[in-house]
């Protein structure tokens, strides 16, 4: 998406989410959406696609940032009229609650497994201790066996001894296997994230210069209103906005969103539905953040707060590439457009 042309005048704003508590490097902060309502891991990147979309007005050169930007909220509209082709059941979001619950159930299916087997051995074990004592008794009852007698209980004592060891070689084999089926699984679990708790944090970025003017956090996690937003949102927005771009998750799809936006006479501009490069501004910007706070450790929302004041600074003091002037940091770059 085409940039704006001056500071203030266009802001990307999304939803972040993080654990509540972190270990430095300990673990990959996982991809997190909220936008429908419920958190969503590690949810599947859209295949591209060859049809049209509203982003694609910004290709033309002979349209100005602003009249780009109109043409492009007209098409959102129109496109989000439309009927919207359903996302086979493959390609899916598949839920961090979906996951675990597939994997109890190969767990419990495990285990009756096993509850077979040692009912199996169970019964095993008492036909072979009947066998045993049943050549014991023909052992007592024949004090003076004659010869074949005794090459009789001789084979008989060398089939059982045979028939036991087979059956202790295969009791091995299967509890050699079954260590391994529980311990993939225990790798298995080991891979999701050990959360039970998270924490929102609203992602606000100039369009123009990049830079970001904070990040506030909500405790509530998932459960953060379009009220909270909003109120946030009121001391931060610049006087000058005319653009408010979002994705269409349901806290900037709520009325009180709307009512933000006329009472501060922006236009809200909704990206295209499963196109977060639309939104990719914000979208990168989670990810710098994400990869920055990898390195960082927090134990609750007060130390969190501290890591992103600090990250905020550096962030609009350190060169960005996606500027226009190669080299300079968003603060830089801002402090030159407003001197001209």
């Amino acid at each position: 998406m085409r940039t704006a042309e001056e500071p203030g005048q266009s802001f990307n704003i999304d939803l972040c989410f993080v654990p509540a508590t972190h270990t430095a490097a300990s673990q990959k902060l996982p991809a997190v959406s909220g936008s429908s309502g419920r958190l969503v891991i590690e949810r599947p990147q859209d295949e591209s696609s060859k049809t049209t979309w509203p982003g694609q007005i910004f290709e033309d050169p002979q349209l100005d940032y602003v009249e780009a930007m109109m043409a492009f909220v007209d098409a959102s509209q129109s496109s989000s009229n439309s009927s919207i082709p359903s996302i086979p059941p493959e390609t899916t979001d598949m839920t961090l609650k979906v996951q675990k619950r597939a994997l109890r159930e190969e767990e419990t299916q495990l285990r009756a497994s096993r509850r077979m087997i040692r009912q199996k051995r169970r019964k095993e074990d008492e036909i072979w201790r009947s066998m045993r004592q049943l050549y014991r008794t023909m052992i007592a009852a024949q004090p003076s066996p004659s010869r074949d007698e005794q090459a009789s209980l001789k084979r008989a004592q060398h089939a059982l001894g045979e028939h036991r060891k087979a059956t202790l070689a295969r009791r091995h084999a299967e509890d050699l296997q079954w260590r391994q089926q529980r311990q993939a699984l225990r790798a298995r679990w080991a891979e999701f994230p050990l959360v039970t708790a998270w924490i929102a944090i609203l992602v606000i970025t100039d369009n123009c210069s990049r830079q970001c003017p904070g990040l506030p956090l909500f405790v509530a996690g998932s459960h953060v209103t379009a009220d909270v937003i909003v109120e946030t949102l009121e001391a931060l927005l610049p006087p000058n906005l005319r653009f408010l771009i979002t994705d269409r998750g349901i806290h900037f799809r709520a009325n009180v969103f709307q009512a933000l936006a006329r009472r501060h006479q922006f236009i809200h501009v909704m990206i295209a539905r499963h196109r977060p490069q639309s939104n990719g501004i914000a979208e990168r910007f989670v990810r710098t953040l994400k990869e920055w706070l990898f390195e960082a450790s927090w134990c609750d929302d007060q130390e969190l707060t501290k890591l992103l004041e600090q990250f905020v600074a550096e962030y609009n003091e350190r060169p960005h590439q996606g500027l226009p002037i190669p080299g300079l940091s968003p603060k830089e770059f801002a402090n030159r457009l407003w001197l001209y």
